[in-house]
């Protein structure tokens, strides 16, 4: 082989050798394999943490950019203040943006989670050890970008009287229970209603209806106030209401929204198929423009990595 075939020859990935993954731990970067929690971790036991979604972007100037950090940040935060977890958001961005440029991400998925650790058995939280850490992987879609299908759950979601509608670690198992019954039926998520048969959310997503063109975002009390759907709000002047089951099957279209999610078509809400979503693609195009950087308008969403 010539000097000049050779040098058009990819080398084999090695992977023994390819770096590896590091994971922001109480101030430091560590090798995430390096890391363990003790057998008294308090949030193993009882759930006593709070953790974020978050994502960054490959943008079109060739950099990469998270997608608005500060509102992750403070709503994490008030998550924090209330299992008495100490929190500093300025601390937290500077360790977000310092594992995504250790990792090598730019379109990646970032889960800082703030838990309390070591300790006794009890339910008190004091005296046991906080711990803060952010990890990134190459992106995650929550929805895996198809058209789902959701089943309505029979379960509950949590009501905001009992558990505030924030990411705590301890009050997904509500989520989880609600889609292994959904998938157990056939559907790739579940939706939740209250008892007076007002839809509330999915298990890790907010829902979004469309009838005769008027976009309508669901919003229910219960329900997580999400960032992606505050960020479909202003980029699409939809109305913001309760709405009942029997609207949503009487849509046009029906779209699920998260971080992980981003703009998810529904293409089946039990037995009720619906078509092609035209409005739905035309969000989703709009938004993925948005978070990589292409519209002006809102870079100030965005935060330099």
């Amino acid at each position: 082989m010539s000097v000049s075939a050779a040098a058009h020859v990819t080398p084999m990935f090695d992977a023994a050798h390819a770096p590896k993954p590091k994971t922001w731990f109480d101030g430091e970067l560590i090798e995430s394999d390096a890391l363990q929690a003790g057998l008294t971790t308090h949030a193993m036991h009882y759930g006593s943490g709070v953790f974020e979604g978050i994502r960054a972007y490959a943008t079109a100037d060739g950099g990469a950019a998270v997608f608005r950090l500060p509102e992750h940040l403070e709503r994490m935060r008030k998550g924090a203040n209330l299992l008495g977890l100490a929190f500093d958001p300025a601390q937290v961005t500077e360790a977000v943006l310092a594992t995504l440029r250790a990792n090598g991400h730019r379109d990646a998925y970032i889960r800082p989670l703030a838990w309390f650790g070591e300790g006794s058995f009890g339910l008190d939280v004091e005296g046991h050890v906080p711990h803060m850490m952010v990890a990134t992987t190459a992106t995650q879609v929550h929805l895996n970008g198809t058209r789902a299908r959701l089943g309505v759950s029979c379960w509950r979601r949590n009501p905001a009287d009992s558990l505030p509608p924030l990411k705590l670690c301890g009050a997904y198992v509500n989520s989880i229970l609600a889609k292994r019954e959904a998938k157990s039926r056939g559907f790739d998520e579940a939706m939740f209603t209250d008892r007076a048969g007002n839809v509330v959310e999915c298990t890790g997503a907010n829902l979004f209806m469309v009838k005769d063109g008027n976009i309508v975002a669901i919003e229910h009390p219960d329900a997580l106030p999400g960032i992606t759907r505050d960020s479909l709000l202003a980029l699409t002047g939809a109305t913001s209401r309760m709405a009942t089951l029997e609207e949503l099957l009487d849509a046009d279209e029906v779209f699920a929204c998260g971080t992980a999610a981003e703009v998810a078509p529904i293409s089946q809400v039990e037995e009720r198929e619906y078509g092609t979503n035209p409005v739905t693609r035309a969000i989703a195009a709009h938004y993925q423009r948005v978070v990589r950087g292409e519209d002006a308008s809102y870079r100030h969403w965005l935060t330099a990595v």
